[in-house]
């Protein structure tokens, strides 16, 4: 196994921890007080390949593996886990499009997302069915043979009402997984309409909102794959989506620890630097232990999906639970360390804590990374 990163891995991340440090770090505060939506800092982004990390090269994408795109997603998120974590879903429906598109739908719909001329969300989740993606009811009938007609609604969309294409998994046949299809529904499509932007914790550089779909027709050549083969294809994208916002979490986790020692080596009290102080020093210890072994978790599910291995969707769950659960808990312990000013925004960890905490819940929440698991352990006894 190698552990280092060869000539090409350097060069892409240097680039973008020179992106995250140049283009995101000097406004990511006031992006998210302001809850500005960077479009122009995401299409900069593009231009250096980051808009379609995966997609292969003869699509226009950079071609590179997942776990390429966990390295860059990392150094990204050292400035801004919420910006970083828009770009990881505009990358899980481009790969989408390039993985389960037609010709016809790939020249259509890729090169405008490559270049985040058009932004893109991926909507799965229901006001009555979030962990139970299954149970969607958003339905869409056929019309004919040319189109569908969509009836339904999508909840904490990131993007909804910003992005212009709409990866969308509808009913079609009957309950449960097997009767649901992907659709790519366009933002101007009569019937589609968007609730009022969610006010939120934290992720306030990308809206969040409802998206509903009334009588909304799309066309049957925007389907994505088969019929009823939405669900699989959900599923696929989340695989590496929970990878995606691992690494996210990883780099918010490294941005606090780093702020984390150099504010103990300047910080006096009792006449002396708080690291000098033995058990913050075995404090700070636990951190970077725990982010080194998160890290290694979320590479080697990297690996493992990369390769097509079988056991790639229990290692993604594994890593996203591990790395999620285990960097929220360092950013916090970076605020503790910090005192009372851990708690004032001008100190910064405090945006890095609140922008990690959904990252326990969504792509599926930690306790259903649990479940699958251990559904694939019981499977293989």
């Amino acid at each position: 196994m190698e552990f280092g990163l060869n000539e090409d891995q350097a060069a892409f991340v240097a680039t973008a921890r020179a992106f995250a440090r140049d283009r995101l770090a000097p406004h990511a505060a006031a992006w998210d007080e302001q809850r500005h939506f960077p479009a122009e800092a995401l299409r900069e982004a593009a231009a250096l390949g980051f808009a379609a990390i995966y997609v292969p090269e003869a699509l226009g994408g950079a071609g590179l593996t997942r776990l390429d795109a966990a390295l860059i997603f990392e150094e990204l998120a050292t400035a801004d886990p919420s910006t970083a974590a828009f770009l990881t879903i505009h990358n899980m429906v481009a790969w989408m499009v390039a993985r389960f598109g037609n010709a016809e739908q790939q020249a259509r719909f890729l090169p405008r997302l490559l270049t985040c001329e058009h932004f893109a969300s991926y909507c799965l989740t229901e006001p009555g069915s979030g962990s139970d993606a299954a149970a969607l009811v958003t339905r869409a009938t056929a019309e004919g043979n040319a189109q569908y007609r969509l009836n339904g609604s999508k909840a904490f969309i990131s993007g909804g009402g910003r992005s212009d294409l709409y990866v969308t998994m509808v009913r079609t046949g009957g309950e449960g997984p097997r009767g649901i299809s992907c659709v790519i529904v366009d933002k101007h499509t009569p019937g589609l309409s968007f609730g009022a932007p969610e006010k939120k914790l934290g992720w306030n550089s990308q809206p969040t909102a409802l998206v509903n779909f009334a009588d909304c027709r799309v066309p049957v050549a925007n389907r994505l794959g088969a019929e009823d083969e939405g669900f699989r294809i959900a599923m696929m994208g989340l695989d590496g989506g929970r990878i995606n916002i691992a690494a996210c979490s990883l780099g918010g986790a490294r941005a606090c620890l780093d702020l984390a020692l150099a504010y103990v080596q300047q910080r006096r009290a009792f006449g002396r630097t708080l690291s000098e102080f033995q058990a913050l020093q075995f404090k700070i210890a636990d951190m970077a232990t725990d982010l080194e072994a998160a890290r290694l978790m979320v590479h080697r599910a990297a690996v493992a999906l990369d390769a097509g291995d079988a056991d790639a969707t229990m290692r993604c769950a594994m890593a996203k639970r591990y790395a999620t659960d285990v960097c929220f808990r360092i950013c916090d312990e970076a605020l503790q360390l910090h005192g009372g000013y851990g708690y004032i925004r001008d100190y910064q960890v405090e945006r890095y804590l609140r922008d990690l905490r959904v990252h326990r819940i969504l792509e599926g929440t930690n306790e259903i990374m649990r479940v699958i698991i251990a559904r694939k352990l019981l499977e293989a006894a």
